[in-house]
């Protein structure tokens, strides 16, 4: 057997979701440029699910939707009041939350597409609900309630602060909404493909790809991005900063793919979406000091900025918690996640790869007054 560390480069599966070809980014066929540029977070989640972009009464009948099934069980609040969210890692307490709406569905159990579909309903609507209220709730103060006449991206940001968000806020966050919502077959999305095709259902399938998402491989970049902007602090220590991250050989978050060779594509699109934030703001040092160190960086080691690095000031200015931003990552990614557990289930096989087994051989078994 040829064992290829990581599966990189090895083809799983075949799937109509989205794609990777020569750096370009497709949902169904449809370049991310494209997508960021026109189509709506709504929009693209009818794509994902339905593989094509909606007609103007099917777009509508998917909002409603949503907003229908936007609010969470009552139970599951008041265990986050009485849960201590002060020191509990917020991918954990989603990851907790999202497995606990299976217990309020009680179509959960259900296989058949219909039941499934509306799972995937509820779970894309739900997410963006539980990510505020925790924000809220462990600060002290009242949960605001989904309202049925804003946008997903609108009502993540009127929930999270209790007020109507402007229109340059909205388009940002619904930019980046679309720009996260699928990536081919990335780890989680792997994880999630891998559980449902147990015949497990879509709660378990999304928690598990919520605990591959926690990881900071994976989901956490963006966070230690704005991590290390905190730490530059100003513009006038940004070049410093870098010639000893490189002496020291530290990783700088954000840069670089596994899969992309010249550069993300979705990088673009944040890195103006932050400019015009941090305009807007009075933050211009955040972008000012990311456009330095995307310079210094790509002009050392050859390595693009990730979509990641951009998203941070991004979610930064629009005044979200920096451990929110994997979170926030996982309501958009929802999108993705879901299109695919449903399409596992079209053309279910069960994912059992083999392990080359490199430990010890012709062992005996000795008793135990014997053993050394």
């Amino acid at each position: 057997m040829t064992v290829i560390r990581g599966l990189e480069g090895v083809v799983a599966t075949t799937s109509s979701v989205s794609s990777i070809i020569d750096d370009t980014l497709t949902y169904v066929g449809y370049d991310i440029d494209d997508l960021a540029e026109n189509a709506t977070f709504e929009e693209v989640v009818y794509l994902l699910w339905h593989r094509k972009l909606p007609n103007e009464m099917e777009l509508e009948e998917l909002k409603t939707q949503l907003s229908q099934h936007a609010g969470v069980p009552g139970d599951i609040l008041e265990y986050l009041k009485n849960t201590n969210l002060k020191t509990t890692h917020p991918m954990s307490v989603l990851r907790t939350a999202i497995s606990m709406l299976s217990l309020y569905d009680e179509d959960a159990e259900l296989m058949n597409a219909e039941s499934n579909y509306l799972k995937a309903v509820k779970l894309q609507a739900q997410v963006s609900t539980l990510v505020a209220a925790f924000a809220r709730i462990r600060k002290g103060l009242d949960v605001v309630e989904p309202r049925k006449d804003l946008s997903l991206a609108a009502n993540f940001l009127y929930m999270l602060n209790n007020r109507e968000p402007n229109e340059v806020e909205i388009e940002a966050f619904d930019k980046a909404l679309v720009l996260h919502a699928d990536h081919e077959l990335n780890a989680s999305t792997f994880t999630a493909r891998v559980c449902v095709a147990t015949l497990s259902d879509v709660y378990s399938g999304i928690t598990a790809a919520i605990g591959a998402l926690k990881g900071p491989l994976h989901g956490g970049a963006n966070e230690n991005v704005m991590k290390m902007l905190m730490e530059i602090g100003e513009e006038e220590n940004v070049e410093s900063y870098i010639d000893n991250a490189f002496a020291n050989k530290v990783k700088i978050m954000g840069f670089g793919h596994r899969v992309y060779r010249n550069g993300d594509p979705r990088a673009k699109h944040l890195r103006e979406m932050s400019k015009r934030l941090c305009v807007l703001t009075g933050q211009d040092k955040w972008y000012n000091m990311s456009i330095k160190i995307e310079e210094l960086v790509t002009s050392a080691k050859q390595l693009p900025p990730n979509v990641d690095f951009y998203s941070a000031s991004v979610y930064h200015c629009l005044g979200i918690d920096h451990d929110l931003f994997t979170p926030i990552f996982a309501i958009s990614r929802m999108s993705g996640w879901l299109a695919h557990i449903l399409e596992q289930y079209e053309n279910n096989r069960l994912i059992r790869p083999r392990a080359d087994y490199n430990g010890p051989i012709n062992q005996r078994y000795v008793p135990i007054g014997q053993r050394a």
